[in-house]
């Protein structure tokens, strides 16, 4: 399965993976957010291209199964990777019980 992937202009490490099955025939892209329903393309963003994949089942990705990636290609014609969970942000402002200790 082909796709493109893009990330996000309003969320660091959100990614949109968009099925490409005619890869090889198609002459010019598309809008990549065509996919979305107006609420998702509105908490996306503007989308900036970021790579061209092939995915197949032995593939490893770093933070999705493939095997999630690839269903969701299937069935909606995209993937919505979101940021993972309990990243530290070193530039959060520290709870107030916790400043001076």
């Amino acid at each position: 399965m082909h796709c493109d992937i893009y990330k996000s202009s309003k969320k660091d490490e959100m990614y949109l993976y968009v099925a490409r099955p005619d890869y090889s025939n198609e002459v010019e892209s598309t809008d990549p957010l065509g996919v979305l329903s107006e609420a998702l393309r509105n908490a996306f963003g503007r989308a900036t291209f970021v790579m061209h994949l092939e995915l197949n089942e032995s593939k490893k990705l770093a933070r999705v199964n493939v095997l999630h990636v690839l269903d969701s290609l299937q069935t909606k014609g995209f993937f919505i990777q979101v940021p993972p969970e309990g990243l530290i942000n070193p530039n959060a402002v520290e709870p107030e019980g916790l400043r001076g200790a």
